[in-house]
């Protein structure tokens, strides 16, 4: 089945929103494993509004051509997985939430596609994912061993018309929020690539937010 898709103008209002929360967008939960990021309370907190506890302003936002041609939509995605870190999660397609952050599912073992961005398979621009690192529903979640993939590792997203888009990790970074650049995450120009992002690092309690995204970018092997 084919996705959805917008107008760019209607995108690029929506993209503005995204950008401001996508670096909130991490539920906190319970204690974490070894090697996910450190532990939040207990108490599980609801996620924040970002025009309260927002740790960064809002990016500069690519104006998109109004009067441009609509893309042929393309294939959904709905599976991801990193074979090094044993991820292989269920992908939904997920828009911006009320509060502005990134629509994400509340279940931890399920990955958002970007729906109004490009898809993998997409000739040009970021194909992005994300998930909770963990949640008060589902616990800690596979993207809380994204930090451990490497460069070079190999990564596969399966889409509705039964694809396999391959991808090779060329990026893994740890981006404090207050500086994170989101705009060149949600690329819709350039080399096609798929973008995954999660949080990480210290749990601030005043902020009631993870210190940090992790990011890793993957660049197709044509395979």
């Amino acid at each position: 089945m084919g996705r959805r898709r917008v107008a760019p103008a209607v995108i690029a209002g929506l993209l503005a929103g995204l950008l401001v929360g996508l670096v909130a967008a991490c539920a906190p939960s319970r204690a974490v494993e070894p090697d996910a990021p450190s532990s939040p309370p207990h108490a599980a907190s609801p996620r924040p509004s970002p025009d309260v506890t927002s740790a960064a302003p809002a990016p500069r936002v690519p104006v998109y051509d109004p009067t441009a041609p609509a893309q042929t939509p393309s294939a959904a995605p709905v599976r991801l997985v990193v074979p090094s870190q044993h991820i292989d999660m269920r992908v939904v397609p997920v828009g911006v939430a009320d509060d502005g952050s990134m629509g994400l599912s509340e279940n931890a073992f399920e990955a958002g596609w970007y729906e109004y961005g490009p898809a993998p398979g997409d000739p040009a621009g970021n194909a992005v994912l994300a998930a909770h690192v963990d949640s008060v529903q589902s616990g800690i979640g596979p993207f809380a061993r994204l930090r451990g993939v490497s460069v070079g590792a190999r990564v596969e997203v399966t889409d509705d018309a039964s694809d396999v888009h391959r991808y090779r990790v060329v990026s893994v970074h740890k981006i404090p929020k207050d500086g994170a650049p989101t705009s060149s995450w949600f690329d819709r120009d350039g080399a096609p690539r798929l973008v995954l992002v999660t949080c990480g690092g210290e749990w601030n309690a005043k902020t009631r937010h993870y210190a940090d995204n992790v990011v890793v970018t993957a660049e197709p092997t044509g395979g």
